[in-house]
């Protein structure tokens, strides 16, 4: 029923656009420096001992160090208080050197998420994810932008695949990553479909979709039947896949080896091999959509701070 399309896919390099989008910056960084006296600034505040989230900060660390933008880890205790947390972020916002505040998600289950979000101030909010910025988004006003939707369209323009006229579909209604991804498509000029757990018939929904965008963190959930022969895929998804049973039904034999050895694979929330079948275009996990939300959240950063100093 479902007839490969295209006889080789084109896999869209996430790396790639990442170092696009890094080599860009490292001006920006220079005219800062010459203009204001001094880099961007990052503080990242990372709460507990979350072996993902650790991984995240690294990278972020890293690439900051990088380009040449002054960055801060803060790592807390995960028994935090919710108001401990709200005047660590209170501090930031008025030190004049940090231009962008990103709080590590998740966050303790005692934490009142929305209540540490709202502490950011709008203008170093560099996730993207304060009302504030949301709204912005929404009335499509210029404003920060979810880091990880932000990198899908940057890909997807660099690889000049149209968006206009477009039929996408985005599986996932996150705050994060669903609903903005889905609201700068629209801004794109695409003709929108959000789709979730509840839709019914979710797999013909997804069908009609020319760009299928996977979001909802479910382990290979989005297989053959959900995608239309030659659509773009983007999976945002990032799952690690630790049982060999569950292994076997979405790797070919030579990624099961690779599982053998390692014990774990990561996979997103497409099948992978269905994916790479029936896809025009398709972003492989890990190297996808990943590298490029650490990229935008560089950039947001030094925007924030051109704004700030008044570039």
């Amino acid at each position: 029923m479902f007839a490969k399309l295209v006889p080789v896919p084109l896999i869209l390099d996430g790396n790639r656009i990442r170092d696009q989008i890094k080599a860009e910056c490292l001006p920006r960084v220079k005219r800062l420096l010459a203009h204001a006296g001094r880099p961007p600034g990052l503080a990242v505040v990372l709460v507990g001992n979350n072996p993902a989230s650790q991984v995240y900060v690294r990278g972020k660390t890293k690439t900051a160090g990088e380009l040449g933008i002054y960055n801060e880890t803060i790592t807390l205790s995960a028994d935090i208080s919710t108001d401990e947390l709200c005047s660590l972020i209170s501090s930031l916002n008025h030190r004049e050197e940090i231009d962008g505040i990103l709080v590590q998600l998740p966050l303790p289950k005692q934490i009142d998420e929305q209540r540490i979000l709202l502490e950011i101030t709008p203008e170093k909010d560099a996730d993207g994810f304060h009302p504030y910025n949301a709204g912005l988004l929404a009335t499509g006003q210029p404003g920060l932008r979810p880091c990880t939707p932000a990198g899908v369209i940057e890909m997807l323009k660099r690889y000049e695949i149209p968006i206009v006229g477009r039929n996408a579909v985005v599986v996932g209604r996150s705050n994060i990553v669903g609903r903005p991804m889905a609201m700068l498509l629209l801004q794109q000029n695409a003709t929108v479909t959000i789709c979730h757990s509840r839709t019914r018939d979710l797999p013909a929904v997804c069908r009609t979709g020319d760009i299928l965008v996977a979001a909802i963190g479910r382990t290979a959930m989005i297989t053959a039947e959900y995608i239309r022969p030659g659509a773009v895929v983007v999976d945002v998804g990032m799952n690690t896949v630790t049982d060999r049973a569950e292994a076997e039904r979405i790797f070919d034999p030579s990624r099961l080896e690779a599982f053998d050895r390692r014990g774990n694979l990561l996979v997103g929330d497409v099948h992978p091999g269905d994916m790479a079948r029936l896809a025009s275009a398709y972003t492989p996990v890990p190297g996808g959509v990943g590298p490029l939300t650490i990229a935008m959240l560089m950039r947001n950063t030094i925007e924030t701070a051109e704004r700030r100093t008044g570039l």
